[in-house]
């Protein structure tokens, strides 16, 4: 580089792709810039030279690793700690889509591998209705909090890619945003006992129950597919996290910070609503549908 502007690479033309690459090029003054995107679809490399024709276009992934300082890599979960590998023997650093991986173990060994040069994006929690509801926590309107309840539903006909237990299913697409802001709220996650219904030959999970701690706090996770959390909104396709405080007795507070989908390809801003006296919620919708290819 002959500036100190920060150059980043994307691995992965979908929506999340997509998305990081408007926001670079929204900035204003500019401090990082795009070096190229790559995706192996050539419908989506298509899509990149119709809608964003000043961004270069790579012939692969290590050519996008070639011509950055970070790699942003949101390509399908599977792939993603191969790129990222390469990208640190580089000498590059990486910001990768969640989930960073599709196994415990070896997301465990990227990350002491990565140490300070590898970061993961969970945008949910940085989202203004997450920082409505911790400010409401800071001021006291919560009271003490004594659990978290987190129900997701998933639509049954997400992408093809998504559904395959190697991508790691609905679980890792959604349910780490919110097990991600439930540590973020209370502290570090342990004491997990679940368990996952695979009735379908080749497809993910159906139906999953947990039970874990943030921090002192317990956490009461159910999800499945195909179910209607909220009515008269689209089946299948929504979670809330609810967090429960209680004050002196009798008096008790819930405040709710809910996530629910658009439609595919749709978008819709953060939304925050103040509690009442007998509590309230805050509500952020994603500005993608699981339809969407990543």
């Amino acid at each position: 580089m002959h500036d100190d502007t920060l150059s980043i690479g994307i691995i992965g033309a979908g929506i999340m792709g997509e998305r990081l690459l408007s926001a670079i090029l929204d900035q204003s003054p500019p401090l990082v810039k795009v070096s190229g995107v790559w995706d192996p679809a050539p419908s989506a490399m298509e899509r990149m030279a119709t809608t964003f024709p000043q961004v270069p276009r790579l012939t692969d992934a290590a050519a996008i690793i070639a011509a950055s300082d970070c790699v942003y890599i949101a390509s399908p979960p599977a792939s993603h700690l191969g790129h990222a590998r390469a990208a640190l023997a580089a000498g590059r650093s990486v910001f990768c889509e969640k989930p960073l991986a599709v196994d415990v173990a070896d997301a465990r060994a990227f990350v002491a591998e990565a140490g300070e040069r590898g970061a993961v994006n969970f945008p949910f929690a940085s989202s203004l209705a997450v920082a409505t509801l911790m400010g409401w926590i800071a001021q006291g309107a919560v009271g003490t909090a004594s659990r978290i309840t987190v129900e997701v539903s998933w639509q049954a006909d997400a992408a093809a890619w998504l559904d395959g237990r190697q991508q790691g299913g609905f679980t890792r697409e959604v349910v780490s945003h919110f097990l991600f802001l439930s540590r973020r709220l209370l502290g570090p996650l342990h004491g997990l006992s679940a368990r996952a219904a695979f009735p379908e030959t080749g497809t993910s999970e159906r139906a999953i129950e947990a039970r874990l701690m943030a921090g002192d706090i317990p956490v009461d996770l159910t999800g499945s597919v195909g179910t209607n959390l909220d009515a008269g909104r689209r089946p299948g396709c929504g979670a809330a996290l609810r967090l429960v405080g209680r004050r002196a007795p009798p008096a008790r507070r819930h405040m709710g910070a809910r996530r629910r989908c658009a439609v595919a390809g749709g978008v819709a801003p953060d939304r925050a609503q103040a509690p009442d006296r007998g509590g309230g919620s805050a509500h952020a919708w994603p500005a993608t549908s699981p339809r969407d290819p990543r």
